[in-house]
């Protein structure tokens, strides 16, 4: 077999995917706070940064300086490695805020990291008992067991908080008339296991894992999963907060759910404040208000006076309980009372609270933060006692206020993959195994911050500040496979560019005009869109929730890659957080797989690895150093498994043969691709070679099939044509195309061929799911780092050839220079990318016209909005009726790499524009004049590719 020449397949990668390599490998790297702007208080925080390959070795040290050249203290960390066991990504972590400016330098060194001499330190001391803080601020006790997760916060010896637990409230059933509530009953936290995760010297982690505990039941359910992080000279602790559902939908109602603390309350009571932030400003009051004192009102500790005096007749009301509701995305409400026995009084309103609360005494007291707040309705701030000994500070992360979580299914009966696009099994609308996120700051406090300074903690707490660098540096390093940087040199590039940005920019507006937003919403975007309705599809089956379909989350990362810009990075964090948590199940026998769309996130019947990938992850991981996300990578790496339980091909090829040699069937794309990425991304965070060598387990198999990756099987018999006479099914015209299935073993990682019913041996067959759900992008990645020539040959292959006969497929083994016109690349929504890419590798200007031309007969998919009247919409909004966030997210990816790919053959004007198409009545069944949308994933006659 005539193979390629592996130095210069590697060579040509380079070429393609790292064409600015011209910096010295150790030249200092700069890094920049995310926007531009400093964090608004000195904090901690936590970053990556990636290296070409072969640059840094692991052993190297790192030197972060500001613009004036001032050593700042840092900790690193190794996040990934590449094939050869260089450096690809490091994480770091250092404390800086306004005062350090908003540039800084990251250079190599000799030696350890650079430290300044008066840069303070943090110590852990662990026992069996306890882990024990002290950042040189604060020093935090945190128990191995029982129901605190922090026992206490001290500072200068004096104790600011304690019993820092999980609360919570479960409701026995949904919320009914008055007349039949269902009963309640209170649950904490329980501690199982404590681990220090980092120990400094800049920046230390605690991770603490449990489940709630039902304190009359004694029922422990809803594991949790809360990581405390620390930092050298701070006061601040950022907490990354998690739990899994393990409960039955029909039955266990969280009524409410929040993180509480004790605040000892030390002083008179007229020295007792209370603050939270609202949308652009600060409620402040102290509890026991007088006669407008401006000393009092501004945090001053005063004398009191005549009307404070213990005298019940004369003294001043005394507050003691506040709380802060934020019930939805647009309205929240403050209310106080002196007392459980006295009413509610209404103290303030606004729009959009930022999520801060405060409570304490002129002597200290604590913050909370929660971010994303309002986003996140229906959220609350609440101060109990604050007139007693200790004041209770919870953040609710879901209101007892308000109606209680409903897990449950949106109706229950099926409507069917023909009627509105859902997938339905039964059993399987389950959220048992999903999880939600949320991330706080503690702000313990010495003496009460001023007002101005507790507004800049609210804005600290609602974004997570981090530092990154340029894309045009992370462009040189390769890594994330394929995507450009911006480029407006051309008309018609600079049109491509104002698509990307159009698109981009009205997905943002739909975000807050139609309100995406909620405790398991936010971050995710509608799947299509009702131009008859004006209003995106969320009551309708598989056209709502958009979950991770067609690479979403690849779009948003390679637009912030390639922009560098806070809100997309913004928009991206949110989506990452939303989508691998909630439509991926994280325990329970379909742990690693993940929802397709539907209305409720997890309510479509098809569980799949594409959907959970960590290719989808990688980014923000990186970036940040996410714990959190680096252990939802870590979970899909036995997704296989699952998907061998749940075959992604059971209802669409039910009556294939199954093979008792292996214990499953996958499809090669999107199935064994999204493992390819799982194994990839553990392979690079560990330099572990199992991992690699089971992606090659795969790779051999499929290069021992007669098509490679095109073999499969077409869709089976049509059970349409009933039995012959002796009861057998009747073979007849197949109904759709096929899919490259093949049987799989998940201890193994290999694959075998699998017969097509009709033939008895395997087929070439196209299946347009294989690339459009991530991997594309996965292959784009992975084949040059296996270094493989027959493997990059057989991918060649499938980019160049994808309609072509099996005699064609056959010689082109054995030539490689088949399909030299670039008519056989596939048609379908991946072509254009493929193409773009046999193009780069065999500089066939034909491959290159291929791509630009079949993308643009695909048709607009660009954002032009225009205002809907007020008869159309409840509240002020803008339609683009040609976008569906499946061609949005395609097509911009598409855009993106063939910028890269094909760069030096784009025509140089722009085409004409064309008018947007109307989708009314087309795909699958209108409803009520609400037509389907066309576009995306294709919606065919059968089940088979929708799959």
């Amino acid at each position: 077999m005539k193979l390629f020449s592996r130095s210069a397949f590697l060579c040509g990668c380079a070429a393609v995917l790292v064409p600015f390599l011209t910096r010295a490998a150790d030249a200092p790297v700069d890094i920049q706070w995310l926007g531009g702007t400093p964090a608004p208080v000195a904090t901690g925080v936590s970053w990556g940064v990636p290296w070409p390959q072969g640059a840094v070795k692991k052993d190297r040290a790192f030197a972060l300086t500001t613009a004036d050249g001032k050593t700042l203290p840092l900790q690193t960390w190794p996040l990934a490695y590449w094939p050869d066991g260089s450096l690809k990504w490091s994480g770091f972590a250092t404390v800086a805020g306004p005062e350090q400016g908003a540039s800084f330098k990251l250079a190599l060194r000799d030696g350890a990291e650079a430290a300044s001499t008066d840069a303070p330190k943090l110590t852990v001391n662990s026992s069996s008992s306890g882990v024990e803080i002290d950042t040189g601020r604060v020093v935090a006790k945190i128990p191995t067991s029982g129901p605190n997760l922090i026992a206490s916060l001290a500072i200068g010896g004096k104790e600011i908080a304690r019993d820092g637990r999980l609360v919570g409230v479960l409701q026995n059933g949904p919320d009914n008339e008055p007349d039949a509530a269902p009963a309640r009953e209170k649950f904490v936290s329980q501690v199982e296991k404590v681990t220090v995760e980092q120990s400094g010297p800049i920046r230390a982690v605690v991770r603490i894992e449990g489940k709630h505990r039902n304190e009359k039941s004694g029922r422990q359910w809803l594991p949790f999963s809360v990581r405390l992080y620390f930092y050298a000279g701070q006061e601040a602790i950022r907490v990354v907060h998690t739990i899994v559902f393990d409960g039955d939908q029909e039955k266990d109602f969280i009524h409410g759910l929040g993180l509480a603390f004790a605040v000892p309350m030390r002083e008179q009571s007229w020295n007792r404040h209370v603050r939270f932030s609202g949308q652009d400003g600060l409620w402040s009051e102290p509890i026991q208000p007088g006669g407008g004192n401006p000393a009092q009102q501004a945090g001053e500790k005063i004398s009191g006076g005549r009307f404070y005096a213990p005298d019940p007749l004369e003294e001043y009301a005394i507050w003691s309980d506040y709380k802060l509701v934020q019930a939805s995305p647009d309205g929240f409400t403050i209310s106080k009372r002196t007392n459980p026995q006295s009413t509610w009084v209404s103290a303030a309103a606004g729009k959009r609270a930022t999520g801060l609360a405060w409570v304490g005494d002129v002597s200290g007291g604590l913050g909370i933060s929660v971010k994303n707040f309002w986003q996140s309705y229906p959220s609350e701030l609440e101060v109990r006692g604050a007139a007693s000994e200790a004041a209770q500070l919870t953040a609710w992360l879901w209101s007892p206020d308000v109606p209680a979580m409903d897990l449950r299914h949106y109706d229950t009966r099926a409507h069917g993959l023909n009627a509105t696009y859902e997938d339905v099994q039964a059993g399987l609308s389950t959220p048992f195994g999903v999880a939600r996120t949320s991330e706080l700051t503690l702000y313990p406090a010495g003496a009460i911050p001023d007002k101005k300074a507790t507004l800049a903690l609210a804005e600290n707490g609602t974004k997570l500040p981090l530092l990154v660098a340029s894309p045009q540096y992370i462009h040189t390093t390769g890594v994330f496979g394929v995507w450009s940087l911006p480029d407006r040199s051309t008309p018609l590039k600079a049109a491509v560019e104002d698509r990307l940005d159009a698109t981009l920019a009205y997905y943002e507006q739909q975000q807050d005009e139609r309100s995406w937003y909620g405790f398991w919403y936010f971050g995710d975007f509608m799947h299509s869109y009702s131009a008859a309705a004006h209003e995106w599809y969320y009551d309708y089956g598989g056209h709502a929730w958009d979950n991770t379909e067609l690479g979403a989350p690849l779009w948003m990362w390679y637009s912030f890659l390639r922009t560098g810009r806070a809100d997309l990075f913004r928009l991206a964090e949110a989506h990452t957080r939303n989508t691998s948590e909630t439509d991926v199940y994280h325990m329970g026998p379909m742990l690693g797989l993940g929802s397709r769309h539907n209305v409720v996130k997890w309510g479509c019947g098809a569980k799949e690895a594409r959907i959970s990938q960590a290719a989808h992850w990688r980014p923000f991981y990186y970036f940040t150093t996410d714990e959190r996300t680096g252990d939802i990578m870590r979970e899909q790496l036995n997704s296989d498994f699952s998907a061998c339980r749940y075959d992604p091909m059971r209802e669409a090829q039910p009556i294939l043969p199954q093979d008792p040699k292996y214990p499953g069937r996958v499809r090669v794309g999107p199935d064994w691709f999204a493992f390819c990425g799982n194994w990839m991304t553990e392979w690079e965070r560990t330099g572990d070679t199992k991992w690699r060598d089971k992606i090659l387990a795969g790779v051999d198999s499929i290069l021992a099939m007669p098509f490679w990756i095109r073999s499969g099987v077409r869709d089976g018999l049509n059970p349409d044509l009933g039995k012959d006479a002796n009861g057998k099914d009747r073979i007849g015209p197949l109904k759709g195309g096929g899919s490259m299935t093949a049987g799989y073993d998940p201890q193994t990682g290999k694959l075998f061929p699998i017969p097509d019913p009709i033939t008895h041996t395997q087929v070439p067959v196209n299946y347009n799911l294989s690339t459009i759900q991530g991997g594309a992008e996965v292959m784009f990645e992975l084949v040059p780092l296996l270094g493989r020539d027959d493997w990059a040959k057989a991918w060649l292959q499938y980019c160049r050839l994808g309609t072509a006969p099996a005699e064609v497929l056959t010689k082109d083994r054995e030539t490689g220079n088949e399909g030299a016109d670039a008519s056989m690349v596939e048609g379908a929504q991946g072509g254009p990318r493929l193409a773009a890419y046999a193009y780069a590798h065999t500089k066939n200007a034909a491959f290159a016209q291929r791509a630009f031309t079949a993308f643009a007969q695909r048709g607009p998919g660009a954002a032009n909005p225009t205002s809907l009247d007020a008869v159309d919409s409840i509240e002020p909004a803008h339609e683009a009726r040609g976008v569906s966030t499946n061609d949005a997210a395609q097509a911009s990816l598409t855009l993106i790499e063939i910028l890269q790919l094909c760069a030096d053959q784009l025509p140089t004007e722009a085409p004409a524009p064309q008018p947007a198409p109307n989708f009314q009545g087309r795909g699958r069944g209108a409803r009520g004049g609400r037509g389907a949308p066309a576009g995306g994933e294709a919606a065919p006659a059968s089940p088979a590719t929708s799959k």
